[in-house]
């Protein structure tokens, strides 16, 4: 689905960024970050460009809390662990037993075009908190 998008600082600045965490930023956490080399970007500006790269498939926009998006770059297919205590989201280093669109598809009558798989419980920080 990716598309070709014009190029602006502003969004090289996102996605460069983007691509150097394994956190997913939040619109907000990508803002502050990108105020120190770009002192006159906009908060309106970061949700805009965020928005505009993720309904091109360039990243993926989580939602997890129905609360606050989350941005990822990596566009392959993995699970993500959601923190219901501190709202963390991280990655899932270990690989799928299946492809699951595949798994599902010759059941579903429509069409499938993605999947996100997000487990949720208490990340390792806040389990040692709460011992």
């Amino acid at each position: 689905m990716h598309t070709t998008m014009k190029r602006s600082r502003q969004r090289d600045a996102i996605l460069t960024y983007l691509c150097t965490r394994t956190d997913h930023p939040t619109a907000e956490m990508v803002y502050t970050a990108l105020q120190e080399t770009i002192p006159n970007i906009s908060l309106g500006t970061v949700y805009r460009n965020l928005s505009q790269l993720a309904e091109n498939g360039i990243i993926l926009r989580i939602s997890c809390d129905g609360k606050v998006d989350h941005f990822d770059a990596t566009t392959t297919p993995h699970p993500h662990f959601f923190c219901t205590s501190c709202g963390c989201l991280e990655d899932i280093c270990a690989p799928l037993p299946y492809d699951p669109i595949s798994f599902v598809s010759p059941e579903f009558k429509g069409t499938i075009k993605d999947c996100t798989i997000i487990y949720s419980g208490t990340c390792e920080k806040c389990s040692i908190n709460e011992a």
